[in-house]
């Protein structure tokens, strides 16, 4: 299935980079770059699958669409990756240019001097400085050494050394998948992390643009999931711990993903976000302001509309989580709410729909809190299901997430008539209750709730449930909001133009300006398709 061509003639229009979603992980993100795929049938698409080990995934969620010519995988903590130990004392000149990158890269506060640290270290990795030497030399081991005694605040070296090895070791795969890969025209990465590492490095050699678009912020949900993750020792004594500071190995994680998400930056053009809070963030964490802009999602309306006939007089009382039962999206607070709701009506029920393969403890986690808060069936786990068939049953979507971007399952209950409950997270209260004057006036499409409140989630879900004129009035907001602001066309009108733009530059010999299409596209001048159903 894979492509190969000349770098001369492509025969892939855009290569897709995609760490742990498309297609082996079903989710927002992934239903959203199967809808891209789809949505430009013109174009050839190349898929870079970055995961974590072979064995952390099953089957493709997803079939593949026609116009996919190409799918790559790389684990990047798989043992395959890594060379044979072969022992070897190093030299002086490369110890002294692994110190210099360290040092740029911890001091490099300019696109410029990140810029000098890539160009420098894929030079390096393709000559002395390989993997061997940065896992098995006598220098690098003096090395990290030296900086373990004159840096790290744990007081275990072994956690240090194995800490510094799995996190530095992807950098250098990376770089070596990056020369292998089959040409493209133009990369996209749909993330920073590895994923956006790889399509800087890919933009680097090949001189060909690189778009970012953003659903969540990497950095931030990393930090989310490095303040609770369980595999990273934590080994100051407790009366030593600053209960609000991350440990010292958290911190190193921290601090490269930010390094990687800043390089994706500097690469990146255009740098997009779904929605302003998440640019402001972006600028935050080093995108320069001339390639940032907002794409929202889209969704194709009439499929859900077309479910609205289908819906009963009165409402389901049902509320229900659509999305993966996973700690992110706090399924446990949904539960409690689930108690909450249904002691005020006894006859509600809670649905989740959702895979539960992707975090198996969690939730086993989860069904044991229903079980101890006696829901028996009360709630139900239903696993994945086809929306168009589950929306009519269902009284509210409802996300009780600790972390969101533009949640498309929104979108798409709005579409089918059905408001929603859900957490002040991401966009939600965006898509809830309007942004912007215009959107205001349409009224509140449901209810925006704190973060892990079961008990005002619960209380909102039942007052809209409870009372039918206030549902009514949320229900034509959501619908009106949708059909206004987050198409699936007006959405493909503006990505269309991002590939247009990318395509036409990986033609030229010198590329212009930065930021050209991304001032158009905030400043309005990407034409509002005139269909917008």
């Amino acid at each position: 299935m894979n492509a190969t061509t000349s770098a001369a003639d492509p025969a892939i229009d855009v290569m897709l980079l995609l760490e742990g979603t498309y297609p082996y992980v079903s989710g927002g993100v992934s239903s959203w770059v199967h809808q891209i795929i789809n949505g430009f049938p013109e174009l050839r698409f190349h898929l870079c699958f970055l995961g974590s080990r072979r064995e952390d995934y099953g089957e493709a969620r997803y079939k593949l669409p026609p116009n996919v010519v190409g799918l790559t995988e790389h684990y990047l903590f798989s043992e395959e990756v890594l060379p044979k130990p072969q022992g070897s004392a190093g030299d002086a000149a490369t110890a002294e240019l692994v110190r210099n990158l360290h040092e740029q890269l911890r001091e490099g506060d300019s696109r410029e001097a990140r810029a000098q640290v890539l160009e420098q270290s894929l030079q390096a990795m393709q000559g002395r400085l390989d993997l061997q030497y940065f896992l098995h030399s006598k220098r690098a081991w003096s090395y990290l050494t030296e900086q373990y005694l004159q840096r790290c605040t744990d007081p275990s070296f072994v956690d240090y050394f194995w800490t510094v090895r799995t996190m530095h070791t992807p950098i250098w795969t990376l770089a070596a998948l990056a020369r292998s890969l089959p040409p493209a025209r133009v990369y996209h990465t749909i993330s920073t992390g590895y994923a956006g590492y790889l399509g800087a490095v890919l933009a680097r050699i090949t001189g060909r643009p690189l778009i970012l678009s953003e659903h969540g912020i990497y950095t931030k949900e990393r930090r989310i999931d490095l303040f609770s993750a369980q595999w990273i020792s934590d080994n100051m004594p407790v009366l030593e711990r600053n209960a609000g500071e991350a440990g010292y190995f958290r911190q190193l994680w921290i601090r490269l993903f930010e390094s990687l998400g800043r390089m994706c930056y500097d690469a990146a053009d255009p740098v997009i976000a779904l929605y302003e809070a998440n640019r402001l963030r972006e600028l935050a964490d080093g995108a320069e302001p001339a390639t940032t802009c907002l794409i929202a999602n889209g969704i194709n309306v009439p499929p859900f509309a077309a479910t609205r006939a289908l819906r009963p007089s009165q409402p389901p009382t049902v509320m229900c989580l659509i999305g993966r039962v996973v700690p992110i999206k706090d399924v446990k607070t949904f539960i409690r709410a689930v108690r909450v709701a249904t002691n005020r009506m006894p006859g509600l029920e809670g649905w989740i729909a959702g895979p539960e393969d992707e975090h198996p403890d969690y939730a086993r986690e989860c069904r044991e809190l229903a079980e101890s808060l006696e829901l028996g069936d009360r709630l139900k786990f239903l696993g994945f299901q086809k929306l168009v068939e589950l929306l009519p049953k269902v009284g509210l979507v409802v996300l009780s997430s600790i972390s969101e971007a533009l949640p498309l399952v929104l979108l798409e209950g709005y579409a089918a008539g059905v408001p929603a409950v859900t957490t002040d997270v991401g966009s939600c209260r965006q898509l809830i209750d309007g942004l912007g004057p215009e959107d205001e006036a349409l009224g509140s499409a449901g209810a925006v709730v704190g973060i892990a409140d079961a008990q005002a989630l619960g209380e909102a879900c039942t007052a809209l449930l409870g009372d039918p004129e206030a549902y009514a009035r949320a229900q034509a907001a959501g619908i009106a909001r949708v059909e206004r602001y987050y198409t699936q066309p007006i959405m493909f009108a503006k990505y269309r133009a991002v590939y247009e733009d990318a395509l036409a530059r990986s033609r030229l010999a010198e590329p212009p300006p930065r930021g050209a299409l991304a001032t158009a596209l905030r400043e309005g001048r990407i034409p509002r398709p005139q269909e917008t159903g």
